[in-house]
């Protein structure tokens, strides 16, 4: 193997130029993570090329002859981003490692298959559900960005029998610590509706309802639904923009399929 120089000729292969480009850039194209990201990568040491660790950002590679690996796995290009749905159980961390050693989401998706998977927003430790991972960084910014946040739908059981005026000021839009909230949409459920593995039986005082909700602040449903006079018992989160669990079994996770990966990529909308 050899490094990249500068005056290699292009090599094309059918659509792609495979040409001497800038670490990161090689990184970025393979679907690791973004441009910005792959610069974090390698800046924390974990990108090698050739066996060798390299943390400057002027880095060029050959991707005819070099060998780029990210914690010790192969990238090459053509392997595309990687798009994952989990349906992430209590009991988890929504982030890919933690200091004081208690257990994340990173144990249940293939992290070294796919260098650079990163989890698009957060579930509390104890919500269930639904949690979209990729290493695609622009895909995951445009995905949290206010202007382009997707609905998501949370079916929780709550404390106290909760009538459907009582969603009214979810509705309406009402004001936390930390602002005032869009407009929601939520109903009561049928006990029908309730039946979500793991998930308390329903009983006299307590409530199934459904909130879908465009915004992604810090234990926000948690937070609409106490302000109500109505605490979150168990909170499970069953659809993402066109995402939707199926029968994916909880632990369980699985790649998107092509059709579900063009409806992130375009508009956010929701059909009810």
């Amino acid at each position: 193997m050899r490094s990249a120089s500068e005056g290699s000729p292009l090599v094309h292969e059918g659509d792609s130029m495979l040409v001497p480009m800038r670490l990161q850039r090689f990184l970025a194209r393979a679907g690791v993570a973004s441009r910005r990201g792959s610069e974090g990568l390698m800046t924390a040491g974990r990108v090698r090329v050739n066996g060798e660790v390299k943390t400057e950002l002027g880095t060029k590679v050959d991707p005819r002859c070099d060998e780029v690996t990210v914690d010790g796995v192969p990238v090459v290009l053509g392997s595309g981003p990687a798009y994952i749905m989990l349906n992430k159980p209590a009991g988890f961390l929504t982030t890919m490692s933690d200091p004081h050693g208690r257990p994340t989401v990173a144990e249940l998706v293939p992290s070294k298959k796919f260098p650079g998977l990163f989890p698009v927003g957060r579930l509390d430790m104890d919500t269930t559900g639904l949690l979209l991972f990729t290493t695609d960084g622009d895909l995951g910014q445009r995905l949290l960005h206010p202007s382009h946040h997707v609905w998501k739908t949370y079916r929780a059981i709550v404390d106290g029998r909760c009538l459907d005026g009582d969603l009214e000021p979810l509705r309406r839009g009402l004001t936390l610590d930390d602002g005032l909230c869009q407009p929601a949409r939520c109903r009561v459920l049928e006990p029908a509706d309730a039946r979500i593995p793991g998930f308390p039986r329903l009983d006299p005082g307590t409530t199934a309802v459904e909130v879908i909700i465009r915004e992604g602040r810090k234990n926000q449903v948690k937070r609409m639904l106490s302000k109500i006079g109505h605490p979150v018992i168990a909170l499970h989160r069953c659809r993402f923009g066109e995402l939707r669990l199926g029968d994916l079994a909880e632990g369980s996770w699985r790649e998107l399929t092509d059709e579900e990966v063009a409806s992130l990529k375009s508009a956010p909308r929701l059909d009810l």
